[in-house]
């Protein structure tokens, strides 16, 4: 029975952040301010996502194969690859590194 209850507070605290940005008004959202945040805050919360999924196992910091196939990802974006072939690049240099047993 906890569990349902918790995912009721969740379903219930989902809604209340979508009918709050229901709620904003139209003058609030077009400050610059406002939508230069709206405009760099996804990428923010993209890179946090990648370090904490690539470094990060549980409590501890880590530097395994993700790290190499993440390094190659950074240098192909400075080459300007194309978005596939930066994610090709990572995929490659990650599961070779595995398979190397390098790290």
């Amino acid at each position: 029975m906890n569990v349902w209850i918790a995912i009721g507070v969740t379903v219930l605290g989902c809604y209340a952040v979508k009918l709050a940005g229901l709620l904003v008004p139209t003058g609030t959202l077009e400050r610059p301010l406002v939508r230069r945040l709206a405009a760099l805050l996804p990428v923010a919360l993209l890179a946090a996502l990648t370090a904490e999924q690539t470094f990060a196992d549980g409590q501890t910091l880590v530097l395994d194969a993700r790290a190499a196939g993440l390094g190659a990802a950074a240098v192909a974006l400075v080459l300007r690859a194309p978005f596939l072939v930066v994610v090709a690049a990572a995929v490659v240099v990650t599961a070779g590194v595995r398979a190397i047993g390098a790290w």
